[in-house]
C-alpha cells in the first residue's frame, strides 16, 4: 500500500512540473507520429516498418542480454539499412515531401476543407458524368482539396465557372478543343480546362487503364486531390484517392464517395442549419 501511495505522489509531482510548453511538445510529436503511421499505412512500408520494429526489438534485447556479436551486427544492419530504406522507397517518401509542400497551413494541421458551392459542384459533376458514361465520352475531373493544384491549373485553359453539367458536357465533347485535358475544380468552381497531370509512377497498375486513368491515379499520388474518370472505350465511371482506384461504379456511388471526401460533416450541418433558419423553421 505504501509504494502504490509512493507512485501516486510521484506521479503528483510529475504532473505539477508540466508546462503548458510540455503539453504543446507533446502534443507536436503525438500529431507527427499520428501522420506518420498514416502515411506508412498508405503506402507498401507497413511490412518493413514491421520488419524495423522486430529488429529494434532484438537490438535492444541483445545490448540487455549483452550479446556483443549479435548487438554489433545487427546496429551495422540498421545503419545501412536507414540508407537503403531511403533509396528504396524515394518515390513514396517524394510524394510524401511534396504533399507536406504543397499544402496550405491548415491542410497540413487537420483543418476542414472548406469551398464554396462544393456541394453544388458535385450534384452537378454526377450528372455530367451519368451523361457522359451513356455516350461513352471520355473525362477527367480533379477536385482541389487542401493541396494546390496550381502547376497543372497553368496548363490549361483558366475559366473560373460555374459548375454546370452542360458546361461539362460541352468541354469533354470530342471535337472541342479541351477535351483532351482535365478539368480541375477549385473551390467548388472550374478553375481550368484542358490541364496536363503527372502520370502515375505505379508499375502494378492494369494494362487495360489508358492515359485519363493513369493521370488521375498521379495527380491522386502526388496530392490529395480526387479524380473522376469516365472511360472513353466502356463508358464506366471511375473515382481515385490517394493513388487508389475504385472502377465500375454507379453515379449514386460516385456522389457517395465525393460527399464524403469533400464536405466536411459539420459544414454539411451547419449549412442544413441555417437553410432551417431561412425558411423559417423553428423547430430547427
Amino acid at each position: 500500500m505504501g509504494t502504490l501511495t509512493e507512485f501516486l505522489s510521484n506521479a503528483v509531482n510529475y504532473i505539477k512540473l508540466v508546462g503548458v510548453s510540455d503539453i504543446i511538445d507533446i502534443a507536436i510529436v503525438a500529431f507527427v507520429i499520428y501522420k506518420l503511421i498514416g502515411f506508412i499505412k498508405k503506402t507498401n512500408l507497413m511490412h518493413v516498418f514491421k520488419g524495423l520494429v522486430v529488429i529494434l526489438v532484438v537490438l535492444w534485447l541483445s545490448g540487455v542480454l549483452k550479446l556483443t556479436m549479435i548487438n554489433w551486427l545487427l546496429k551495422n544492419i540498421v545503419e545501412l539499412g536507414l540508407i537503403a530504406l531511403v533509396i528504396i522507397f524515394h518515390p513514396e517518401l517524394r510524394r510524401f515531401l511534396e504533399k507536406v509542400g504543397s499544402s496550405r497551413i491548415t491542410g497540413i494541421f487537420g483543418g476542414e476543407y472548406k469551398a464554396l458551392n462544393v456541394e453544388t459542384a458535385i450534384t452537378q459533376t454526377v450528372l455530367a458524368c451519368a451523361d457522359l458514361s451513356r455516350t461513352r465520352t471520355g473525362a477527367l475531373i480533379i477536385f482541389e482539396r487542401d493541396n494546390q493544384l496550381a502547376e497543372p491549373i497553368s496548363t490549361g485553359t483558366l475559366l473560373n465557372a460555374d459548375v454546370t453539367a452542360e458546361l461539362m458536357k460541352n468541354i469533354f465533347f470530342v471535337k472541342a478543343p479541351l477535351h483532351d485535358g482535365a478539368v480541375i475544380i477549385k473551390n467548388g468552381r472550374i478553375a481550368a480546362a484542358g490541364c496536363m497531370l503527372p502520370m502515375s509512377g505505379n508499375m502494378n497498375l492494369s494494362r487495360d487503364l489508358g492515359m485519363r486513368h493513369r493521370a488521375g491515379i498521379g495527380v491522386s499520388e502526388k496530392s490529395d486531390a480526387v479524380a473522376v474518370i469516365v472511360s472513353e472505350e466502356t463508358g464506366a465511371i471511375s473515382v481515385a484517392v490517394d493513388g487508389m482506384l475504385k472502377r465500375h461504379l454507379s453515379s449514386e456511388t460516385v456522389e457517395t464517395l465525393l460527399r464524403k471526401e469533400l464536405v466536411p460533416i459539420t459544414e454539411g450541418k451547419s449549412k442544413n442549419k441555417l437553410l432551417r433558419i431561412f425558411k423559417g423553421d423553428k423547430n430547427g
